[in-house]
């Protein structure tokens, strides 16, 4: 006797807008923007074309910024960690889970940074700034810091600044070092620019001196 085949389950239209999500993201991760057509998220998602334009029906442009939401929102968490133990291990996992998203949307993470997609807006620059002001505050509450001053900002900055800049040039160079030596450097480089502004700042002077006391 033949089995009898699953029950088709109608999905949800939020269980349907994840799927389209992230059939769009898995494109967007390999493929320039300006490369993915509405056409390509239907056959990747197994859908009609007239279905995803009733999800988005902005079109392309609606459906690249909810998938940009929901990649800034990954990114987001790559931030996440408890604040236990010394300051420099936790730094390094943040790390981690960072290049691993790198590494799993290197084509699409460099169209995000890079700039110049048809279909850039000032709303997806918004939602990548976003990102980068998140990761500036979870890095001032991991250095205990409540009202950072114009130095620490601008050294806090300039820092997440590098390590996208270090991500791209990564990809542009077929990932080499590995990820683990690029943690390490991207750490030592947190530490040096700290260094740096201590010596100019009493503020950084004394998350330095905090930090390091921590440290075992």
């Amino acid at each position: 006797m033949t089995p009898a085949a699953p029950a088709y389950r109608r999905l949800s239209v939020e269980e349907r807008r994840r799927q389209l999500l992230s059939a769009a993201l898995e494109l967007f991760a390999h493929r320039a923007p300006e490369d993915v057509s509405l056409d390509d998220v239907a056959e990747a998602a197994g859908v009609s074309r007239p279905l995803v334009y009733r999800y988005f029906p902005g079109g392309k442009q609606q459906l690249y910024e909810a998938a940009l939401r929901s990649a800034a929102e990954e990114l987001r968490h790559c931030f996440d960690e408890p604040h236990d133990g010394p300051l420099l291990p936790r730094l390094a996992r943040a790390l981690d889970r960072y290049l691993t998203f790198v590494d799993q949307h290197d084509t699409g993470f460099s169209a995000l940074l890079q700039g110049g997609s048809v279909v850039e807006t000032s709303r997806t620059t918004a939602i990548v700034d976003g990102v980068r002001r998140d990761a500036a505050e979870h890095i001032y509450s991991h250095l205990g810091v409540a009202a950072p001053g114009p130095r620490l900002r601008m050294t806090v900055r300039m820092w997440i600044t590098a390590v996208e800049a270090a991500s791209l040039i990564w990809l542009d160079e077929d990932k080499q070092p590995p990820a683990e030596e690029l943690r390490d450097w991207l750490v030592d480089q947190f530490v040096a620019v700290l260094t740096v502004t201590a010596a100019r700042d009493t503020q950084t002077a004394e998350v330095v001196r905090g930090a390091l006391a921590a440290e075992t």
